[in-house]
């Protein structure tokens, strides 16, 4: 599981621009609550784990927080270096679970959509010793969220999903509801290292040309690792069925569980 995790976890590399132009950024009312919750004011220091091309970096720059970026991309990396060149920030090209920081040395350590690939061995452990007594731990990320009023299509397409043996597994299938959706509460109170955690969830939509959401398939690691074959297939098939709608577009639904927790 852990070489699995490696390699789907290099992928991103390979999309570095494309993954700076199709991601979405994630609602400001997250990164105000995160602000608030973790009790941050201007001229803290943070630790950002992942920051790939910096869309969850420029948010908290701009709300005055001096930070440090841990990124295992160099091409990521470099990109984030562009997007945030002038700002109070310093990004390492490094693995997390490698790098070497100094103890209790910042206010918030945090990773929007990074946490999961991080070796669940270290990543509490490390995060505990970098942070000041009583700093904070906040992990988010951004899923496909599936609310009452989903676009049909997702359901639709899975038909092409299973024909090419890439299909969800049958026990996650249905995908739950937003308010459903299982948080990291256990988890992070089960390290034994942080208390209190407080959680937030945040739902919003894009609509997307047939071009723009096969862009953003392709900065997702699974779709990424797909043979080419698999890949042609179901992208030819998004493309033809949505020419088929009146308006030829699809509406995604994103879903961001945003959890803080203070340094025990």
């Amino acid at each position: 599981m852990a070489d699995k995790r490696e390699q789907l976890r290099g992928t991103f590399e390979s999309a570095a621009d494309l993954y700076d132009v199709a991601r979405p950024s994630y609602p400001d009312q997250l990164f105000d609550d995160l602000v608030q919750l973790a009790e941050l004011r201007p001229g803290d220091r943070l630790l950002e784990i992942g920051c790939a091309t910096g869309k969850a970096t420029l948010p908290l720059l701009e709300r005055g927080l001096k930070i440090d970026c841990i990124e295992i991309g160099e091409q990521l990396a470099e990109r984030a270096r562009r997007n945030l060149a002038g700002r109070a920030v310093e990004i390492h090209t490094a693995p997390f679970e490698t790098w070497t920081g100094s103890s209790a040395a910042y206010d918030l350590v945090y990773a929007a959509t990074a946490w999961h690939w991080l070796d669940p061995g270290i990543r509490y452990h490390k995060a505990h010793n970098l942070l000041r007594a009583d700093g904070h731990l906040a992990i988010w990320g951004a899923f496909h969220a599936f609310p009452e009023d989903t676009d049909p299509f997702f359901f639709e397409i899975q038909d092409v999903y299973e024909a090419i043996g890439e299909a969800v597994p049958d026990e996650q299938w249905p995908p739950p509801q937003p308010e459903a959706v299982p948080d990291q509460t256990a988890e992070i109170l089960g390290s034994g290292l942080f208390r209190d955690v407080i959680v937030r969830r945040y739902v919003w939509e894009q609509t997307y040309t047939a071009d723009e959401y096969i862009r953003l398939l392709n900065t997702f690691s699974g779709h990424i690792a797909m043979g080419d074959a698999k890949r042609d297939r179901l992208y030819g098939e998004i493309r033809a069925r949505l020419g088929l709608r009146l308006e030829p577009t699809v509406r995604r639904h994103w879903l961001a569980i945003l959890h803080v927790a203070r340094r025990s």
